[in-house]
């Protein structure tokens, strides 16, 4: 049997409005975790998956880090590398929904960067809005760990403003994976909670033919579901705020508990 860092993972994901009123929504959905280093082997060996290519699964390498098309591991490199971060051309694993019929949206990617020794080095969050906007928080692991907070960088919703702090707890990728993020405000407060669970699957087709059919249309469930919600939270009375124009840069390094550069 072929032994694969790359992996499925299926589970639930969770959304928890505090502020100005309580608003709360589940999902059950599904993620990739690709070794970005074994995405020829996964195009070459299963059916039911290709890498730029249109099949029932796949994945866009030009929907992530460059977002140009061109191979991922100089990007990465080079981003941890302006983070004075060293990772020895260890392993590179991203976490993000693979594409479902030609099609994909990702609110949030999260790649977890190792050493050559095995030692998680650094955490990328690649987050998207539905404007187009991406923009990519590096969290170096020996500065801040598995939990770690910074300013948001990026408009998202429209119903939050810029003036927010963006708390994180990730685990490792094994057997289970975990993350979940709060949100507070200028003041403090957290008005905010999200937060995903999964359960790991092996990379094959068997897996991938049973999501598609338990879990049918990911990425309408994903899109349909944020406008869905937004129209929820408007009709609630949520404050509407105006799209600002995204930060110069797409990259934010994380060097302190508190300040993003």
């Amino acid at each position: 049997m072929t032994t694969r860092a790359s992996a499925l993972y299926r589970g639930r994901m969770r959304h928890t409005r505090l502020e100005p009123f309580h608003h709360h929504f589940e999902y059950r959905i599904y993620y990739g975790l690709f070794d970005i280093d074994e995405l020829e082997t996964l195009d070459r060996d299963l059916r039911l998956f290709s890498v730029g290519r249109f099949n029932l699964f796949g994945f866009d390498i030009a929907k992530h880090g460059p977002a140009d098309g061109t191979p991922l591991r100089p990007w990465v490199d080079q981003v941890l590398s302006s983070a004075g971060v060293d990772a020895d051309g260890g392993r590179v694993l991203l976490l993000a929904f693979p594409r479902v019929l030609g099609s994909v949206f990702d609110p949030i990617s999260i790649w977890y960067c190792y050493g050559s020794g095995g030692d998680l080095r650094a955490i990328l969050h690649e987050v998207r809005n539905t404007f187009g906007d991406r923009h990519t928080y590096v969290v170096p692991v020996e500065a801040e760990g598995l939990r770690h907070r910074f300013a948001k960088a990026m408009h998202v919703s429209p119903f939050n403003d810029l003036d927010q702090t963006y708390h994180f707890t990730v685990t490792e990728p094994g057997e289970r994976l975990a993350f979940a993020i709060e949100q507070t405000d200028s003041s403090g407060t957290v008005f905010f909670r999200a937060g995903v669970s999964l359960t790991r699957l092996p990379f094959t087709d068997r897996e991938l033919l049973m999501l598609f059919f338990t879990h049918p249309l990911l990425t309408v469930k994903v899109v349909g579901g944020i406008y869905w919600q937004a129209l929820r939270l408007w009709l609630k009375g949520a404050k509407f705020h105006h799209r600002p124009e995204p930060p110069a840069s797409s990259i934010s390094v994380v060097d302190g508990w508190n300040n993003p550069r």
